[in-house]
């Protein structure tokens, strides 16, 4: 396993209590590949591991992107996410560190928070949006899907109508409406984002810390069986991206076109 000095896809940062985890490829929109998972793991890790630090923030470089989710583009070219160092594309065990680390993870959406990034923002305890964030899934349209916190934990968010609502028809949501379902916490202008994060975990980090231990396993004790749906889900999905179908959905992305779906529609 690569060591921290080694990080290609993330920035890490100590700032005071709080560590800042930033998913830096702009020139992809952030979307991450096995290697920026595996290295988001080892950054939450590492927070959890230092005990000055008594909150994390979770944000993407730039402007326009948190993350759009998984590399569909590499997926394309590739066929996979990228060769990684445990041979694994571990994006089910991410979701369960966020959930898992004895401390507050602020997701500040800076921008598109599309897919597999729209997932990596549920999961975390808060999100903190600037007011040109903009929310929405696109598993359907290009060959993917995520069956297990992506789906079931934001019906557990916002209602199963508007999770069915993200999830059949793709759309994208502006940030008002994501605070108005509950999506969100806070809407900020995109330069008062990253401060606002900071001073949230400033003030959290004068809690008591085992009593926000205890408050976030409480929390996720009534959604934790969802890992096994999270588990099967992503063995459903390492075989499903091998089909035809899925193979569509990735090259119509990487073509820019519309995908046609229409022959896989079983009888």
């Amino acid at each position: 396993m690569f060591k921290q000095d080694e990080y290609q896809d993330i920035l890490y940062e100590v700032d005071g209590t709080t560590a800042i985890v930033t998913i830096n490829r702009p020139e992809r929109y952030n979307a991450f590949r096995g290697r920026t998972v595996e290295e988001l793991i080892i950054a939450l890790r590492n927070a959890w591991a230092d005990d000055e630090v008594r909150c994390v923030i979770l944000t993407g470089a730039g402007d326009k992107a948190f993350s759009t989710g998984g590399d569909v583009k590499q997926r394309a070219e590739t066929g996979d996410y990228g060769p990684t160092e445990s041979g694994m594309f571990e994006i089910d065990y991410l979701h369960k560190v966020i959930r898992s680390i004895p401390k507050p993870v602020i997701a500040a959406v800076n921008g598109l928070a599309i897919g597999g990034g729209h997932v990596l923002h549920v999961v975390c305890d808060v999100s903190i949006a600037s007011e040109t964030a903009r929310f929405g899934q696109a598993g359907p349209r290009v060959g993917s899907f995520d069956a297990g916190f992506g789906t079931a934990f934001l019906a557990r968010v916002i209602g199963e109508k508007r999770a069915r609502e993200i999830w059949y028809w793709c759309r994208q949501y502006d940030a008002e409406t994501a605070e108005r379902w509950g999506l969100v916490n806070k809407i900020v202008p995109p330069e008062r984002l990253m401060d606002e994060a900071k001073e949230w975990a400033a003030e959290v980090a004068k809690m008591s810390p085992t009593a926000i231990k205890f408050c976030k396993v409480s929390f996720n004790a009534d959604t934790d069986h969802q890992i096994g749906l999270q588990s099967l889900a992503m063995a459903g999905l390492e075989s499903y991206v091998q089909t035809d179908e899925a193979k569509e959905g990735a090259a119509a992305f990487a073509e820019k076109r519309a995908p046609d779906f229409a022959k896989y529609v079983k009888k």
